[in-house]
């Protein structure tokens, strides 16, 4: 107190401080930024009186209000429910074929499938359902086990190769040279005439030889045409588009070893709806077919996953 003084440049009072010849003014604050500031602090008391704020070992203050943010998400989600309860108890009601006929009900299924894809499956098939690499494209016309909607419901409830699912869809491509069913000449030869189907080779001798081997091996589920057999999901050899990749090289791999992809059975994760609508979304993005019943095997009535050899 005894060091404050009047400052001559400003005509202001000093605090009384020096710091290396420095001194600071008495200026204090505006009035309106004081009251401000303690408006706060009262804000703030009661803030953490009526709401969640302080947190404790094992939960936090809980507020005189009962307010919490979990609490206002599941009133919304319950809301959210209640207005679609009406639609999703006709989508429940209704098969597959019904929804298909029902324009309201098909379109709304389309729309939660894609919310439904987004969540579950882009993953694997991408955001466009394109797929890669050993994921098959969704939205091409080629499949390998039938692109109907029955077909398509059946392999999102049962999955392809899912262990402990008896209807899953089981087919697997032999290990020719693996096992020494084939020599590494043959499957050249092979892989060859594979090649030609779809005009990327030349006919040739060694793909007069691959044909041969081809007809001995592989017609049994390829077909002697070579468009596949989906009662086996068989690939069509003849559309140069393939799951593993396309070269000589990936395709000499397959022959040799086969990679046999995996798709998991959603019935034990997705309830009967979701998968209704999965269906009707997978089927509206361009490559879905009509259905046409499998007479010679009735026990192939489903399964979806794009034909990519």
């Amino acid at each position: 107190m005894a060091n404050r003084r009047i400052d001559e440049a400003t005509g202001v009072e000093t605090v009384g401080h020096e710091w290396d010849g420095i001194e600071e003014l008495n200026n204090p604050l505006p009035r309106w930024w004081v009251w401000t500031f303690y408006a706060c602090i009262v804000f703030a008391i009661g803030y953490c009186i009526a709401y969640p704020a302080w947190p404790l070992i094992s939960k936090g203050t809980e507020g005189v209000l009962g307010w919490t943010s979990r609490g206002q998400l599941a009133t919304e989600i319950e809301k959210a429910d209640e207005a679609k309860a009406a639609l999703l108890a006709s989508l429940d009601k209704a098969s597959i074929e019904q929804i298909a006929s029902d324009p309201e009900l098909l379109r709304s299924a389309v729309a939660g499938g894609n919310a439904a894809f987004k969540v579950n499956c882009v993953q694997c098939h991408g955001s466009g359902a394109a797929g890669s690499r050993g994921y098959p494209n969704l939205a091409d016309d080629d499949w390998l086990w039938g692109g109907s909607l029955p077909e398509i419901q059946q392999t999102i409830l049962n999955g392809i190769r899912h262990p402990g699912d008896d209807r899953t869809r089981v087919s697997e491509m032999s290990a020719f040279g693996r096992d020494g069913l084939l020599s590494a000449a043959e499957i050249r030869d092979v892989t060859g005439y594979v090649l030609s189907l779809s005009g990327q080779e030349q006919p040739s001798a060694s793909t007069q030889r691959g044909a041969e081997i081809f007809a001995a091996n592989c017609v049994t589920c390829h077909g002697a045409d070579a468009k596949g057999l989906r009662q086996f999901g068989a690939p069509d050899l003849t559309d140069a588009i393939w799951l593993y990749g396309g070269t000589r090289a990936d395709i000499e791999s397959q022959v040799n070893a086969p990679q046999h992809g995996v798709m998991p059975a959603w019935s034990e994760r997705l309830d009967p709806v979701t998968i209704k609508m999965l269906a009707a979304y997978v089927h509206s993005l361009g490559g879905g077919e009509d259905f046409v019943e499998v007479a010679e095997n009735p026990a192939v009535e489903v399964d979806e996953q794009p034909a990519t050899n």
